[in-house]
């Protein structure tokens, strides 16, 4: 499945947001909890705004991200493949640097923006990645996709490589849709 979008990269980051971050001042103990470990990320401090949806989504997130049973290198392999799909400009460079801390190289990081054969990946790469490509453009796995990820991952694994996929294209519409800005350099 070829990897390439439609959508312009950078549509989204040149816009004004539709909802603004949350100011310090009206931040509740969760947001303040999750920005004391994270910095005040804008996507934080907008979804901040429906703070029942945040407790709830946080949780969720946080055992994806941090918790889950996946390897770290197969986890942001699936991540960026899904801001990509998606030209999530800020989910690609917040999971740029977490793709690099699990072991990514900045050569596979950018080969992620093309089709399959346009890196060596082996064949566990090959099999996430091509079951992301798979979920974006079909909505499921076919069984030859999903025999290829039974050969290197258990039950759990499956469950959350599928779930973890949706999971962040739920995220890039969100972040798209709301024009959820990049933060502002430091400098």
């Amino acid at each position: 499945m070829p990897a390439e979008n439609t959508a312009t990269p950078g549509d989204h980051a040149a816009r004004t947001p539709r909802v603004p971050p949350l100011p310090e001042a009206e931040w509740d103990d969760t947001l303040r909890a999750v920005v004391a470990s994270t910095g005040p990320l804008n996507l934080f401090t907008t979804l901040g705004r429906h703070p029942d949806l945040f407790r709830s989504w946080i949780g969720f997130g946080s055992t994806l991200l941090m918790r889950g049973t996946l390897s770290g290198r197969a986890r942001e392999l699936a991540i960026l493949r899904t801001a990509h799909h998606r030209s999530c400009d800020y989910e690609w460079s917040h999971h740029h640097g977490l793709g690099l801390a699990a072991g990514l190289t900045e050569a596979e990081i950018a080969a992620l923006r093309t089709g399959l054969d346009g890196h060596p990946w082996d064949a566990v790469d090959r099999a996430v990645l091509a079951a992301a490509d798979e979920l974006h453009t079909r909505g499921t796995l076919g069984d030859a996709a999903w025999a290829d990820l039974a050969g290197h991952f258990g039950e759990r694994e499956l469950i959350e490589l599928v779930m973890l996929i949706g999971h962040y294209h739920m995220v890039a519409f969100t972040l798209n849709a709301l024009r959820v800005q990049p933060e502002a350099e430091e400098g």
